[in-house]
């Protein structure tokens, strides 16, 4: 029996086919391996050349204090602080690197001159919850720990992420709050991975469709979590859909395609921010499938949703 859903977008969906090539709709435990290859970032120094931005590596102290590699880009020849970003990338918690889709926030860099710091959080099942999220949590404390020498500014601390990395940065931005961490300026949900126990009408809507169904879902969720997943003690912290309080965040910018299994949950996720009297934009992307703009970049849908993302940033970055 089919299962009535939106469609894609006409100029989306000519590129699904060449998608399938290295992003299956269907993500079993037996692909990890291979997404591990194909999803892989080109060489860095490939996406930086001919571009003015510094970069610099360093190793800190990840969760339970074992070494985590950090890459901190910034504007050629700045000598002031800086706005920072905490980037984190996506690869369903089980592949991409701190690389993996950083071209589309260079101009973050470039444009609007912050400085843009990616964390090589570890990945499951090897390792799998608190793992990947507490070693994001300790890359936000040491960017905060050390912005007089980083060139950052305190006051002008955002996270952001895409998919697995979008649900890591509310992640950390719930963490932050609760521990009373670092002040964030806000945070950037990109089609976030937020909810473990695979319910909403959009997870049975897109099903072997697409990009990142919801077997997909349920391999990267029982990755990080085991048998706890969709179970009563999965944390906040790993599954931000979870938590009882959204008061007292950052603004937010969410986004989503129309057409994926994140449409509902992000949705959810922004009015409940707004319900617990916070700030969210969101922006619902007609016909869009999973992370359109990363397999995409070069049609319309995905030039728009970057132009509105970067606007959003921007605006909270600036004075």
């Amino acid at each position: 029996m089919s299962v009535a859903r939106p469609g894609f977008d006409p100029e989306l969906k000519a590129g699904l086919a060449v998608v399938g090539g290295v992003f299956p709709p269907t993500i079993t435990p037996d692909l990890i391996g291979f997404m591990r290859r194909s999803y892989a970032s080109p060489p860095i120094e490939e996406t930086l050349r001919a571009k003015a931005i510094e970069r610099s590596d360093s190793t800190i102290a990840g969760h339970g204090g074992d070494a985590v590699e950090v890459s901190v880009l910034r504007p050629a020849g700045a000598g002031d602080a800086r706005p920072c970003v905490l980037f984190v990338h996506s690869g369903g918690l089980m592949f991409g690197d701190r690389f993996s889709g950083v071209d589309l926030v260079l101009g973050w860099v470039e444009s609007l001159g912050a400085v843009l710091v990616t964390v090589e959080y570890r990945l499951a099942p090897e390792f799998a919850d608190p793992y990947p999220r507490e070693d994001c949590y300790a890359a936000l404390e040491w960017v905060a720990a050390n912005a007089q020498r980083l060139g950052v500014r305190r006051d002008r601390l955002l996270v952001a992420g895409a998919s697995s990395g979008g649900g890591l940065a509310a992640g950390m931005a719930l963490a932050a709050r609760d521990r009373g961490g670092p002040a964030l300026c806000g945070q950037v949900l990109d089609y976030p991975m937020l909810d473990d126990r695979g319910v909403t009408a959009s997870t049975a809507q897109f099903d072997g469709v697409g990009v990142w169904d919801r077997v997909s879902n349920e391999t990267g969720w029982s990755a990080l979590l085991g048998e706890a997943r969709g179970g009563p003690g999965v944390s906040p912290y790993a599954a931000p859909a979870r938590a009882a309080d959204l008061s007292g965040l950052p603004p937010a910018f969410v986004d989503v395609g129309a057409a994926e299994i994140f449409r509902d949950e992000a949705i959810a996720y922004a009015s409940r921010i707004w319900a617990a009297g916070g700030d969210a934009e969101l922006h619902v992307w007609s016909g869009g499938f999973h992370a359109f703009d990363i397999f995409a970049p070069h049609t319309g849908p995905a030039r728009g949703m970057v132009r509105t993302r970067d606007a959003w940033v921007e605006k909270v970055l600036a004075d």
